[in-house]
């Protein structure tokens, strides 16, 4: 006698559906993953290799001058790079072009490898501290305040409590939490280039740019934040491209440095440029008067 197998309930059915389709979601989402995973160690490998700052034959002209004459230089991922020479050299001139606040004469700029369409997407990566930071004393702006506009469009979205706590954070890692509600015109000129400081850490940075901005600090105020700042870029990572007129702290922190005299002069690293007859040729005397002999800072070292 045969014995005729039933089908399943309707109900068992579209379990067994359901399981299907639960497969192919998960399969769908490891593949994914996987795609995004390998995205990312691509990205990863050729931030490595490939310079965030790329630039070929620039030459910008203030006027009828001729600032920046042909020059040429790379910055590579997590490189400390100092920018020196006498004034009037078109070093401030040479990173205003660089982040396209002047426009070039001639000459090719690419920064993160990247084309001025896909660069827009990248802008908040870039930390950009002046030489001078002009503004109303009498503002009644607190340094949370000020360290809080350097939030992206993005994160203006977050609730109140998680933007407060990366304000915080960002004043955490400049020592400057107890300063959080002070107005910024009570500050000392070394306090307020720390507070720049955490505008820029409020939000991940690749490229971190400075402009002369220790001028205007105390010896004392150097050392502590050229500290500082080391210290944050091995933390973060970033690249550094400065302007200094500090060779004792060139030495000590830079891993490159660019000579310059409207043109390139000397290029490499500090021990190899920062020579006698290089600086006799970048200075026009043996001994820069811009070249400081500090003492150690008894404060430095909390940094």
């Amino acid at each position: 006698m045969k014995r005729h197998l039933r089908s399943p309930p309707s109900a068992v059915k579209n379990h067994i559906v359901l399981r299907e389709e639960e497969k192919s979601k998960v399969i769908l989402l490891i593949v994914a993953f996987a795609y995004k995973q390998t995205v990312n160690l691509m990205h990863q490998n050729l931030s490595v290799t490939q310079p965030i700052v790329t630039v070929h034959n620039l030459s910008v002209m203030r006027g009828e001058y001729l600032a920046v004459d042909n020059v040429s230089f790379e910055l590579l991922p997590g490189t400390h790079t100092a920018i020196i020479g006498p004034n009037g050299a078109g070093k401030s001139t040479l990173i205003k072009t660089v982040l396209g606040l002047i426009e070039k004469r001639s000459g090719k700029i690419r920064l993160f490898n990247c084309n001025n369409k896909q660069l827009k997407q990248f802008k908040t990566e870039i930390g950009y501290i002046p030489q001078k930071f002009p503004f109303d004393r009498t503002f009644p702006l607190t340094v949370s305040e000020l360290v809080g506009l350097g939030l992206n469009n993005k994160q203006w979205w977050y609730s109140n409590k998680r933007k407060r706590k990366m304000i915080y954070q960002a004043l955490e890692q400049v020592h400057l939490t107890k300063q959080a509600k002070q107005k910024i015109g009570t500050l000392s000129g070394g306090e307020l280039k720390r507070v720049l400081l955490a505008y820029c850490l409020v939000v991940p940075r690749r490229l971190l740019v400075l402009d002369e901005a220790l001028a205007g600090v105390d010896a004392t105020g150097e050392i502590e934040f050229a500290a500082l700042l080391n210290n944050l870029k091995q933390e973060q990572n970033w690249t550094i491209l400065e302007v200094s007129h500090d060779l004792d702290l060139v030495s000590k922190y830079c891993d490159s440095v660019i000579c310059l005299n409207r043109r390139l002069l000397y290029q490499g690293s500090p021990s190899t440029t920062l020579t006698p007859e290089n600086l006799l040729q970048i200075y026009g005397s043996l001994v820069s008067p811009t070249c400081h002999h500090h003492e150690p800072s008894r404060l430095s070292e909390s940094f």
